[in-house]
């Protein structure tokens, strides 16, 4: 038995609730939603880093952006910097991502951007 993929994970944490909900949003069966959430799941991780990698100027300026260091006194507040470079910074990096990642699937998948977007911002606390 093979060990389980990110994206297995995912859709576990996910659960049924929140699968017929995107399957509702897609107009699909929950096969079809699950599939989906593989493939953006699949996206956000492995694809943004080849992306970042590549010549993709809007992913490496989205990371960029969420990785600029806080202004002098915002560490300070709530968390401080462990916070910042924790989940916060890494949802800030997802929802930065989320519409190029959204396009490429759309274009992929022939599913409006805009719905694969409310998919990926159902799937980033999951993906935190």
């Amino acid at each position: 038995m093979s060990e389980p993929s990110f994206q297995d994970d995912v859709l576990g944490e996910l659960g049924d609730d929140k699968l017929t909900e995107i399957a509702g949003l897609l107009g699909t069966d929950t096969d079809g939603a699950r599939d989906t959430v593989a493939q953006t799941v699949g996206a956000l991780t492995g694809d943004l880093q080849q992306k970042a990698d590549a010549d993709d100027d809007e992913v490496r300026q989205a990371i960029a952006e969420v990785a600029e260091p806080p202004l002098q006194g915002v560490a300070t507040l709530g968390g401080g910097l462990g916070g910042m470079l924790g989940g916060g910074m890494m949802a800030g990096v997802l929802a930065k991502v989320s519409k190029p990642v959204a396009n490429a699937l759309s274009k992929k998948t022939g599913i409006p951007a805009a719905t694969i977007s409310r998919v990926i911002e159902m799937l980033i606390p999951v993906l935190l």
